[in-house]
């Protein structure tokens, strides 16, 4: 099954797609990850990306498209993928079309965009490995250390409150079309997210095998 995750930064993507992950047997690609991931390794991309990480603002699409198209061939997406943060624009979803992307279904995970404030004030990410935990929701086993790899949490600077304002006022000017986009091609599923990580992963399962 070939999945997209769409939803406001903070709501919950990158936890679910690992979730759905587990349970599919599938890839979750996440384009932050990836994008961070270069960013570290001080490749070309990562250095142009990096300006736009750092403010909170959009990478540009020839950017992402490249990484996804690049990824969709590994061997492990042949039976099917999770997209987490991409596509952000409907101009991206075209793109995937003509790249010839078949896209199964596409879940909108909703949160209001105060739950998400509060949600990423207390968001930490792993330095290492980039794997995202919550000091409330989602507490590592050992403070300020990962559960996967062991590497430092630290908080991201586009976690920071007038990032945060900026990325869902980005978020919802270029991404929310995209509900209305696969909503028009009969593949869109909404899941109301809440606090409990596990609630939201049985109702996104639920959605899926609707």
């Amino acid at each position: 099954m070939n999945l997209i995750l769409l939803g406001a930064p903070g709501a919950g993507k990158g936890t679910q797609a690992e979730l759905v992950c587990d349970q599919l047997n599938i890839p979750a690609i996440s384009t932050g990850n990836i994008l961070r991931a270069a960013v570290k390794e001080g490749t070309k991309m990562g250095l142009e990306a990096k300006t736009y990480l750092d403010s909170g603002s959009l990478v540009p699409d020839p950017v992402i498209i490249g990484i996804i198209k690049e990824r969709l061939a590994e061997p492990d997406c042949q039976n099917g993928f999770i997209l987490d943060g991409v596509p952000r624009t409907v101009a991206q979803a075209e793109a995937l079309e003509t790249m010839g992307v078949r896209i199964d279904k596409v879940v909108d995970l909703e949160v209001d965009d105060e739950v998400i404030m509060h949600r990423l004030s207390g968001r930490r990410v792993c330095s290492a490995c980039g794997a995202s935990y919550h000091l409330e929701h989602k507490p590592s086993r050992e403070p300020d250390r990962c559960d996967r790899c062991g590497g430092a949490l630290i908080a991201r600077k586009d976690d920071e409150p007038e990032t945060v304002k900026d990325r869902l006022r980005n978020y919802h000017e270029l991404t929310e079309p995209l509900i209305e986009f696969y909503r028009q091609r009969g593949k869109l599923v909404t899941v109301r997210g809440t606090d409990s990580i596990a609630e939201t992963g049985k109702l996104l399962i639920e959605a899926l095998e609707a």
